[in-house]
Order: C-alpha cells, then structure tokens, then sequence
C-alpha cells in the first residue's frame, strides 16, 4: 500500500456515544437490519450529556439503550457503570495493540497510544462498520517525531503535544499519521501516551500512534480482554517528515484562545486572571491526572474567585480517587468533585462558561464557544498547572505557591 490508495478494511472495534449514535441507529431503522455484524465487537457509551441534562438528551440515552438491548450490544455502559469513551474501553480491555478501531468521536484517535491505528468517522459511515465490520478508508501518509531527552519538572505528556502543535500548527499533521519514536520514549507512562495520542486531532492529523513497547505490553497484558498482535513499523519506511523534540527543554504550556496551536511557554504568559478550572475528560482524567493536580492543590485552598471542578474519567478511576485519599484533597481545598462525563467540555453542562469568563481546562479545545458563551475564553494546560490557577486565582505554576 502507498499513501493515497483507498482500502476496505477490517474493523476490530466501533463505537458510538450519545451524541454520535442517533445518525447510525436510525439508518438501521430505514434500512431494516436486523443485526450487527459481531456483537461484542461494538461499544455503546452515553458520556458527553450524561448524566441527562435535560429531555432531549435523556431522550437520546433512552434511544441508544432501547438500540443496545435490541440488537443485543454487549459493550452497553450505563450511568454508573460508564466513563468516558476514550479512557473506558482501553481500561476494560476492549481495544487492544494492533487494532483498527474506529469511532463516532474525533478523538478516536486516542488508542494510538496503545499502538493501534485508530481514528473518528461519521455516524453513517459508523453505522456502515457495525453493520458490515469493515470501513473505507485512506492510506495516510506518515510524520515520524523523534522524542529525546527526559520532561522537567511539572512538564507532562500535555505539554508535550501542545508544544508540538505550537510548532507544527493544527493543520501541521492534516491527514497524516503522527508516529512516535525515539529513546525519549521511555520517560512517557501510558497516561501521558493517552494524552499525546488524544490531541492528534488537535493537529489535524487522521492518528497519533506509538510502538509497542514494555509500557504498552505491561497495560495491555493486565486488561486485553482477547489475543493481540503486536504491529511494529517497517525498517524501511518512509516518512513525509521528520520533527526532533528535545523534552528536556520543555517548560509546561498553556494554550491561549482559540487554537490549541495557541501554546506559550508558563514563562511567558503574563497575568491572565480565571473564573474556572476543570481538570478531567478524555485528555485528562485519567488517575495520575487527579494525582498531579492533587499533589500541587493539597494542603491549600481554591482562589474565592475561582470554580474549580474534578471529572474522574471512569468510575473504576473515581474509586482510586477515593481510596487514595484525592477525593478529600479535592473537596477539602474547595473543588467540585463530579461523576464521570464530558459534560463541560463541549459545554454541555456542569461547567459552561458565561459571557466574558475565563477557564483554564485540561480538555483538548479552546475554540470559539467550545465552553459556554462565543465570548468567553478556554486556556488549555496540565493538571499540574491547572490546579496551581485554581488556588491563584490567576494563570501560573506551582513553583509560585509558598
């Protein structure tokens, strides 16, 4: 295969939220199938406006359960047993390395962490795979990053792809494969890897996939829930381009409105005062998330200007949080602590954004809108630097609390 050439492939997995989901069944509906093509091959997750926020999205959950039990759609995830997708299903073992998955949502493209090639489609194409178990699509070309170095202090994996998109712009990676490489590698964990992979999208690129490796073989060995086959690339492959990062060199980043691409250096951001702080969703909710802002909010209190609110990514998450003890930490400091959703980021509910507000969020997007009111205001970072806003009431680090 060369880039270009257009392939009918074999889906391993496909998945619909309920904001994604509402297109696909109702082809099935029009078109009269009667069954999917593997039904444990398929996930159904009500994330992005659950718990219901009001009629029509209970409306929306209601139709997705009813397709679920009809259709006899084992990978069902309702409000209490759910998460958020993209943290969900690796957790549960229902992706694994090697993998063509694809997806209802754009950051399908999270699953590259665990060296799969996954990537986001419509709902029609969506229904197509679930119906037939296979998906048209184009070969796209590759862009190699080579990692060096190890991250500083309070630099995490979202530092990482925020600088990158910084460099490259969010169109650098358009329609391309965003492959990781280089000895740099070995100081990302599986979270960071997650976040990175995650953001592909936010470069505009089709996926961000990583090698497999002893991190990616010790994560997936304790949840695949079937066989994998390892992918490696090939010793001669060839790469549209070859981008070099020193992480050594990195400062944690904060990207400004409206573009993720927006990133500047903590060093320069000047004095940006906050209304909001939401640490959680897909980018970062995971569990070493909660710990990184935990560890800077322990022991101090939330700016009295400031609301800062916690979204565990899955409730198997959200009961290492209690057990740890960050659930208090949270609480105690003066944050809201919330059940798994999406709600906030695509201001949905629980944290939407009224004219003129500012928030500094650990989401994925800062475009126009995307929280609340046209005319407020996103400003993305790492947990780390998210929570030492909270308590300055103010963009900065934790190196500035005493």
């Amino acid at each position: 295969m060369e880039p270009g050439d257009q392939i009918l492939a074999k889906v391993d997995f496909a998945f619909a939220s309920d904001l994604s989901s509402q297109i696909g069944i109702q082809l099935f509906k029009d078109l009269n199938i009667t069954e999917v093509f593997d039904r444990e091959r398929i996930g159904l997750i009500p994330d992005h406006f659950a718990p219901n926020k009001d009629i029509k999205s209970a409306e929306q959950s209601k139709l997705m359960r009813e397709f679920a039990r009809a259709y006899g759609i084992v990978n069902y995830f309702e409000i209490g047993r759910m998460g958020i997708e993209h943290v969900l299903l690796p957790d549960e073992g229902l992706v694994v390395p090697g993998d063509l998955v694809i997806g209802g949502d754009s950051h399908t493209c999270t699953y590259g962490a665990l060296c799969a090639f996954s990537t986001g489609v419509g709902s029609t194409d969506l229904a197509a795979a679930m119906i037939s178990g296979e998906v048209w699509l184009k070969v796209p070309p590759s862009m190699r990053i080579v990692l060096t170095g190890t991250p500083g202090k309070w630099v995490e994996g979202k530092d990482i792809i925020l600088h990158i998109i910084g460099k490259i712009g969010v169109d650098g990676a358009l329609y391309k494969a965003m492959e990781y490489a280089g000895e740099g590698l070995a100081s990302l964990s599986m979270a960071w890897r997650f976040t990175m992979a995650n953001m592909a999208i936010e470069a505009g690129a089709k996926n961000g996939i990583f090698p497999f490796d002893d991190a990616t073989r010790a994560y997936a060995d304790a949840r695949a829930m079937r066989v994998y086959e390892v992918v490696v690339a090939d010793k001669d492959a060839r790469y549209d381009e070859e981008l070099h990062i020193d992480l050594s060199s990195l400062e944690p980043q904060v990207a400004f409105p409206h573009l993720p691409g927006n990133a500047k250096p903590i060093s320069g951001v000047g004095n940006v005062p906050i209304d909001q702080v939401v640490v959680g969703s897909c980018t970062n909710g995971r569990i070493e998330d909660l710990r990184s802002a935990a560890s800077v909010l322990r022991g101090r209190k939330v700016h009295d200007g400031v609301r800062m609110l916690v979204f565990p990514a899955t409730q198997e998450i959200y009961l290492q949080a209690i057990w740890e003890g960050l659930v208090e930490d949270f609480v105690v400091a003066g944050a809201a602590f919330s059940t798994p959703t999406c709600g906030p980021c695509v201001g949905g509910h629980m944290g939407v954004l009224a004219k003129g507000e500012r928030a500094v969020s650990t989401t994925n997007r800062n475009f126009v809108g995307r929280m609340g009111h046209p005319e407020s205001e996103v400003y993305l970072s790492n947990p780390a630097i998210a929570a030492a806003s909270a308590v300055l009431g103010r963009i900065g680090s934790p190196d500035e609390l005493q």
